[in-house]
Order: C-alpha cells, then sequence, then structure tokens
C-alpha cells in the first residue's frame, strides 16, 4: 500500500481552491485502492486585512490585480465553466461580495476532532461560491456547520470565545515561512510541493513518482 499525506494549503475565498481540490479527488480516485491518501487542510488569508462590508467581487479584483472588470468577468466565467465539468457549484462566483475568511477557517480547524473537516472546507465554498454567502457572517457559518451534521450551539462557542484562533495564525505563519504565497499549495509527504489546481493526470504521475522514490 502506498501511503500519501497531502496538506492542503487554501482559502476559503479562492475558487481555484474548490477547483484544485475537486480534481485531486479524481486524481486519488484512479489510484485507489492501492494509494492511501490522508488530507489535512491548512490556513491561507488572500486578503487577511478585510474589514468592514464586503466589496463586489469584480471591481474588487479589478482593483487588487490591476485589469480591467471585463477580464475579471471573464476570468471568472472560464473557472465556472471548469467548476460546471467537475461537478462544482460555482453558479454565484460573480455575485459575491470580498468577505474576511478568518473565522471560517477557525471552524475549520474546530471540525478536525469531529473527522469533518473536508467536509467543512466544502460547506464553506458551496456557500459562497455556490450561493454567494457572507462566509464572515456567524449565521452563514452556522448554516454550514449544521449541514454538515455538526452541533451549531459548540460551534457558535467556538466563534464566541476565540478558540483556534492560535492554530489558524500559526498555519499562515508555517506556510508563510515556508515560501508558499499563492493557494491552493499541496505538500506531499511533508516533502514535495504541488502549487496550483494542476489536472488530475498531473497529480496521479506526481504521485506515482513520489511513490517510487520512496520505493527506491
Amino acid at each position: 500500500m502506498n501511503k500519501i499525506q497531502i496538506d492542503i494549503v487554501s482559502d476559503i475565498a479562492c475558487p481555484w481552491c474548490a477547483i484544485g481540490y475537486a480534481r485531486l479527488q479524481l486524481a486519488m480516485a484512479q489510484l485507489e485502492p492501492d494509494y492511501e491518501f490522508t488530507v489535512q487542510w491548512h490556513a491561507f488569508e488572500l486578503n487577511p486585512n478585510h474589514s468592514g462590508q464586503g466589496e463586489p467581487i469584480l471591481p474588487a479584483l479589478a482593483k487588487k490585480y490591476g485589469r480591467s472588470e471585463a477580464e475579471m468577468r471573464e476570468a471568472q466565467a472560464n473557472m465556472m465553466a471548469i467548476a460546471k465539468d467537475l461537478g462544482v457549484n460555482f453558479e454565484k462566483l460573480q455575485e459575491r461580495l470580498t468577505a474576511n475568511t478568518f473565522d471560517a477557517h477557525r471552524l475549520v480547524k474546530w471540525a478536525v476532532d469531529h473527522d469533518k473537516q473536508t467536509e467543512m472546507k466544502q460547506a464553506l465554498f458551496e456557500a459562497y461560491f455556490g450561493e454567494a454567502k457572507d462566509v464572515s457572517d456567524p449565521t452563514v457559518l452556522l448554516e454550514c456547520v449544521k449541514s454538515v451534521g455538526l452541533d451549531p450551539e459548540a460551534a457558535s462557542a467556538v466563534l464566541e470565545s476565540g478558540q483556534f484562533t492560535t492554530a489558524v495564525r500559526e498555519d499562515e505563519a508555517t506556510y508563510q515561512k515556508a515560501g508558499v504565497s499563492s493557494v491552493p499549495a499541496f505538500i506531499i509527504n511533508n516533502k514535495y510541493l504541488i502549487s496550483g489546481a494542476q489536472e488530475p493526470e498531473v497529480l496521479v504521475k506526481a504521485f506515482q513518482d513520489i511513490s517510487a522514490e520512496a520505493v527506491a
């Protein structure tokens, strides 16, 4: 049995992170049952200083990247088409507002102890990209918690108490120090870095090469 540990550095506000995970799922499915995969999610904030009311996403991205709104609309439409082919809901990708994702990351950390980390991450992707909900809003966050079968009251206590703040900050500091400056980033077996939302075939080949090197 080939064992592969995958640490995914990502942000809830990153569409390519949702696409990247969907492609990873396809790659892992191709290699089962000869490979055993373990996945852990780690926090990264694309807009860590975001505060206050969110801005419409297209002008916000245009301003951030120095491009026109038309260019950003085209880029987002391309992502929507890719996501649709993967079965990922990006229906309201262009309707969302910018949002702070720190509390969402805290809930992803909390969900680890309940074996629901990936489900929590996907619920947040769905809320933000599929439904254009504000993933900094505690009400929205608790809806996501409930959707994956976790206890909203327990999650509310986490949000109010500030639990997992240190864990999220440590994640961010660790991977920034390691040189991760864009997401998604996949760290394989604590040794190899795969950057970006790579196609399933690329990931399959990488996992096969890594496993062969380990045997050698």
